[in-house]
Order: C-alpha cells, then sequence, then structure tokens
C-alpha cells in the first residue's frame, strides 16, 4: 500500500475558510447499493449552487489570492470586498482557461468579492457554459480548438496585460495557483472522512476520475493522511486522454495524443505537475474508461437515484461497473464521486 503524505496542501486553512464562507455548504455522502454490494457516493452535483467539486478549489484560490495582492491577512468576504472598495489602483482581474468548471467557480469567487475575470474556453466546451460563465460577470473568450490551446490563451493573457494567472494545472515554474486550488479540494476528502468516521463504514475502494488530476490528487493525499482504514485508490481516466497513467508508466510527465473525448471535464492531454507528484506514490491503480462506458454510467446513476450528472460526472462510477464486470473479486464497498451535475443545470 503506497504511503504518501502531503504537507503543502493545509486542509484545515481551506476548512476555516469555508466555514465562514457563506455559500458554502456540505455535500451529502451518499448510500445506496450496487447489486447486492452497499455502494458510497459523494454528490457533488449541487455544490455551492455551482453544480460541481471545483467550487471549493477556484473559489478558495480566488480569495487566498486576491487578500495577497492586497496585502491582507484575512480572506474573510466583508474584509476582501471593503478592500477592494477602498482600493485606488485598477480592479485585480483573474484570467484562466477552463473546460467549464473551473472557470465557474473563478467567475464566481471574483464575483464573490468584487474582482474581475476573463475565462478562456477551447471549441470543444459546450455553448452552455458561456452563458452561465456571463451570467456570473466573467469575460468569457474563445481561444482555440483544444483545451491546451485555451491553456496557452491565458497565459499569454496574463503575460500582456498583468491579469492574476489563475489556472488548476501547475507545471516547472508555475506552482502556487494550482496549490491553492488543490488546497481546496481537500475539504470534499475532510467531509468524507467525518461522515465515514461517525458511520463507522469505510470503502474499500475509492474511485477518482482525474483530467489535468488535481481533484484526484488532493483527494488521495488527505487519504493518506489521515483516514482511519485506506482503501485501494483507483484513478479514472478517459481513453482519449490517459496523460495521469502513461506519466505514472514513464515516471515522468508526458503529453498524450487522442481524439476528443465526450467527457469534456477529464479530456486533458498533459498532467498537472502537483498532482502526479503525489499520485504516483497514493494511487494504487490507474484505469481507462470508453465515452461509452461513462455515457452509460451517466445514465444507470440516474435510474439509481443517485442524481443528474455527465459523463464525466460518472467516470469513476463507470470504471467501478467495469471492475465488477472484469475483476475476480469486485470491490466491498467502492466509493464513487459525482464530480458534475448536468451541463444544464
Amino acid at each position: 500500500m503506497p504511503d504518501h503524505d502531503a504537507p503543502h496542501l493545509d486542509a484545515d486553512r481551506a476548512l476555516r475558510f469555508h466555514d465562514g464562507f457563506a455559500p458554502y455548504r456540505k455535500t451529502p455522502l451518499r448510500r445506496g447499493a450496487i447489486g447486492d454490494r452497499a455502494l458510497l457516493c459523494k454528490d457533488e452535483t449541487g455544490r455551492m449552487g455551482l453544480g460541481a467539486f471545483k467550487a471549493i478549489g477556484g473559489t478558495y484560490a480566488v480569495a487566498v489570492l486576491l487578500a495577497r495582492a492586497l496585502g491582507l491577512e484575512t480572506t474573510e468576504a466583508d474584509a476582501l470586498r471593503a478592500a477592494l472598495a477602498a482600493h485606488h489602483g485598477p480592479v485585480p482581474v483573474f484570467v484562466c482557461a477552463s473546460a467549464g468548471n473551473h472557470g465557474m467557480a473563478v467567475a464566481f469567487g471574483a464575483q464573490h468579492f468584487g474582482a474581475r475575470c476573463r475565462i478562456h474556453l477551447s471549441d470543444t466546451v459546450p455553448q452552455a457554459f458561456v452563458g452561465r460563465l456571463e451570467a456570473l460577470g466573467a469575460e468569457v473568450v474563445r481561444s482555440g480548438a483544444t483545451y491546451e490551446e485555451s491553456i496557452a490563451a491565458a497565459i499569454a493573457d496574463a503575460e500582456a496585460t498583468g491579469a492574476i494567472h489563475l489556472a488548476d494545472g501547475s507545471w516547472p515554474g508555475y506552482t502556487e495557483p494550482p496549490r491553492l486550488v488543490m488546497e481546496g479540494y481537500t475539504v470534499m476528502a475532510e467531509e468524507m472522512r467525518t461522515d465515514l468516521a461517525a458511520a463507522g463504514d469505510w470503502p474499500s475502494h475509492v474511485y477518482l476520475q482525474a483530467g489535468v488530476g488535481g481533484m484526484a490528487a488532493a483527494v488521495a493525499a488527505m487519504i493518506r493522511r489521515n483516514w482511519a482504514v485506506q482503501p485501494e485508490i483507483v484513478v479514472v481516466e478517459p481513453e482519449a486522454a490517459p496523460c495521469l497513467r502513461d506519466s505514472a508508466r514513464a515516471g515522468e510527465m508526458v503529453t498524450v495524443d487522442g481524439p476528443v473525448s465526450t467527457m469534456g471535464r477529464l479530456d486533458c492531454k498533459a498532467p498537472s505537475m502537483l498532482a502526479f507528484d503525489i499520485l504516483r506514490h497514493a494511487a494504487d491503480r490507474y484505469v481507462t474508461v470508453t465515452d461509452a462506458e461513462a455515457g452509460e454510467a451517466a445514465r444507470i446513476a440516474g435510474a439509481m437515484g443517485l442524481g443528474a450528472t455527465t459523463p464525466s460526472g460518472a467516470a469513476g462510477l463507470a470504471a467501478l461497473l467495469a471492475d465488477d464486470a472484469t475483476l475476480a473479486k469486485p470491490p466491498a464497498t467502492p466509493l464513487v464521486i459525482l464530480s458534475e451535475g448536468a451541463e444544464a443545470a
């Protein structure tokens, strides 16, 4: 069993912020069944009204980075808004690329605290996200055919304008903003830990879907740090974008090629450096799922009453269903995460 701690992710600080953040509510850990076995499902489909786990990462990172830009010791919302109102310089602008949900979190945080943001979307991001982002006050720019091209556009934008670049992926020379995003994600792992400890009902396996890997790594780090019962950690990626699996095999970060996946929020061809560094120690296994498997898992999640989700949101469930069909000994008590709600929500 791998053993890895991540002291650079301060879960206590993230929890303190969210405890004082009015829109924050703990999301449910639902108990259901798959066949004749128990199933645990962390339901992120209603997170903070944004419909995805990314709300707790991007919003938190906006607060911390804004406080630093204003020279404040606090990330309390009223203090940030008051400081911005008294600020004599330009209003801080956050810039990022997004497959949809990270941009929503950044836009929500910027609007809540009184800052501005500009979100770069590739052509593959559904048009529905544009209206949702603009409703949160974001400026939306279509930038390139792929997620990777939108990242390059966001980097160039920040360099040209002096905006605060807040990506959720990391690479050499760029780690602090995505580290803060991952620190926000630790809240989800802590919510699950307290619920599991109270029930005395720990999972045998945890399935963590991954794009660049920030959520999977943050949750895996916390599992290895302080969960009383250690599960097998399974990282789940689209068959079209197994960047973390291939990086783990190579022992170094690699970029993969592949077609566009219907798992749009997971269709990332290059991993986050911080996520790779954690998961290569913390993960037990990497698996891929097809677009068809993820789509069917989304349908099954709805039919089971777990919640309306997308292929991206149901990727962990798809991997569990595949394991049930192929492993000689299926997971005893699996835990999956419905990472996002239906796009129209």
